[in-house]
């Protein structure tokens, strides 16, 4: 069971994951060691999966974000499933939904060129509905 000092541990890591542990430990009121200990403790029980970096995609030169509504053309996804495989430059995520369509895909692409590529490729596996995002 996590307490107050936990959800504070997880809202702090949140924010900054590559902060001190003696930092940590003022913010929340408690040593360094103790505040390791603690994270130890949520790592252990699966709390805390893993540490990651955010990366600007934009700055990268990906500046299209589309969700994709794919509908695929048969029960059988696998065909669907293995061109996601080969085509993950430009895949964020790929989560299975029930709803609208099957899964929805989050992507970025530098260009329209290249997402029409890509769309033209994907078609042939499935269905789709494009979304763009305009703005965060």
């Amino acid at each position: 069971m996590l307490d107050n000092t936990d959800f504070q541990i997880l809202s702090e890591l949140s924010k900054n994951s590559r902060i001190k542990m003696k930092e940590l430990g003022d913010k929340i009121h408690l040593t360094g060691p103790a505040t390791s200990a603690r994270i130890l403790k949520l790592e252990d029980c699966g709390v805390i999966e893993g540490y990651t970096i955010k990366v600007n995609q934009e700055k990268l030169g990906y500046s299209i974000h589309a969700f994709i509504t794919i509908i695929t053309n048969s029960i059988n996804h696998q065909p669907y499933l293995a061109f996601i495989q080969s085509n993950k430059d430009y895949l964020i995520n790929n989560y299975k939904i029930s709803g609208d369509g099957c899964y929805i895909l989050e992507s970025r692409f530098p260009s329209n060129e290249v997402m029409n590529r890509f769309l033209e490729e994907l078609n042939e596996h499935s269905n789709y509905k494009l979304s763009i995002v305009i703005s965060k």
